[in-house]
């Protein structure tokens, strides 16, 4: 069986633990690191014994040949970054979201294609081991027919919850309920809702926002609709996804998270009177040659020396590389995603339903504000707690 041979370029903690993943599967090697803090390479190679570190890409690729990059670094350098990546004819696997936009997620894909090599997205979440436990429980008809999904994030500020969490969450209800055709949103800030004026920079990197708070609701397939929610509360709080048929109810907190989880419940509608023991743990999927003995179920995905949903994710890049397909994380997805985000944003901006796909690749937020007359909005801190600061200062609160 074919090892593939893997280069991880950005060594923080996104691609720290990307690498340890890719160590960590029999079927993968880490040939490579780039970074452009030596500090940064040093550690992650000698905790994986990779002597080749670099701080240049190209010259990385020219001289380890590997067969996949990772890309696991800040969202604003997604575009660029795999763009050049590809001009080498590599296969890529990038931090979610893939692009802060269309114009940027289009050109990938188009990129990929004339390359003639496979995309995927790290949503790791879609593929990890409470979201395997409760597509297998949905699969065997543990809920009836699927009729609706609620969702909601981490109680970011909207627009960045969207942009964030926003696309995990996107992606776990496409493997259930197919792609999404239309989107109807409401966006508020500071209560009202959005004006051209309310759109800003977002921070960490995520593009163009708007909203503090994003009620959106979603039209798939065969009648099936979904709610996202993406509210700011002080504080922070598990994204949560609760899937809903006609003979019982899924629920899970499977996404990037401390302490995951998930029930079924074998009714539809859940009456708090009932017995707290309606509900019935899922057990998580591990691939057989997972290691799991030092795994904690209290906190397991942040188990050494590789997150299991991370692992999940490069067991099904093996596999996709092996049969010639697509990651169930694809870039054609990840692309999907991007356009329902996109459509959110339009939807809120201008108050209509908005049709998928999309024919315009414009960010709708900076069009809106061109077709007001507007410039760009100015720049804001990129960390996220200043970024709060700042924008509370310009809504007026103290």
């Amino acid at each position: 069986m074919e090892t593939y041979r893997v280069a991880i370029l950005g060594c923080r903690g996104r691609g720290t633990a990307a690498g340890r993943a890719y160590h960590a599967h029999p079927r993968t090697e880490v040939v490579a690191l780039c970074d452009l803090v030596q500090e940064r390479l040093d550690t992650l190679g000698d905790e994986l014994g990779v002597a080749a570190r670099f701080t240049d890409l190209d010259e990385m690729i020219v001289q380890t040949q590997p067969d996949l990059v990772a890309i696991p670094t800040g969202t604003e350098f997604h575009y660029p970054l795999c763009m050049r990546v590809l001009e080498h004819g590599v296969h890529i696997e990038v931090e979610k979201p893939m692009c802060v936009d269309l114009e940027g997620t289009t050109a990938v894909m188009a990129k990929a294609k004339e390359k003639g090599v496979r995309v995927a997205v790290h949503h790791q979440g879609r593929v990890g081991a409470f979201m395997r436990a409760m597509h297998k429980a949905f699969t065997e008809g543990a809920i009836g027919e699927l009729r609706y999904i609620n969702s909601r994030g981490k109680a970011y500020y909207g627009g960045l919850g969207l942009m964030n969490i926003g696309t995990h969450q996107l992606n776990n209800m496409l493997k259930f309920a197919g792609h999404c055709r239309t989107v109807s949103a409401v966006a508020l800030t500071d209560g009202h809702p959005i004006t051209p004026k309310d759109v800003v920079p977002s921070p960490l990197g995520m593009g163009t926002i708007a909203g503090e708070s994003i009620t959106a609701t979603l039209h798939f397939d065969n009648g099936v609709t979904a709610n996202l929610l993406q509210h700011r509360f002080p504080g922070g709080t598990n994204p949560v996804m609760e899937i809903v048929g006609t003979e019982g109810k899924l629920f899970g907190s499977a996404c990037l998270l401390i302490k995951g989880g998930a029930w079924h419940l074998s009714q539809p509608v859940y009456i708090p009177e009932g017995k707290p023991d309606q509900w019935e743990p899922l057990e998580p999927v591990y691939p057989e040659h997972y290691d799991r003995s030092s795994a904690d179920l209290s906190a397991f995905r942040f188990a050494e020396p590789a997150k299991i949903d991370d692992y999940w994710f490069v067991e099904e890049y093996v596999s996709a590389l092996d049969q010639d397909r697509d990651h169930e994380c694809s870039g054609a997805e990840a692309h999907h995603i991007v356009g329902i985000m996109m459509g959110i944003f339009e939807s809120a901006a201008y108050g209509k339903r908005v049709d998928l796909p999309q024919k315009c690749l414009e960010h709708p937020l900076l069009r809106w504000r061109r077709e007001e007359g507007l410039a760009p909005p100015e720049a804001m801190p990129r960390d996220y707690n200043e970024w709060l600061a700042a924008e509370d200062q310009r809504l007026g609160r103290k």
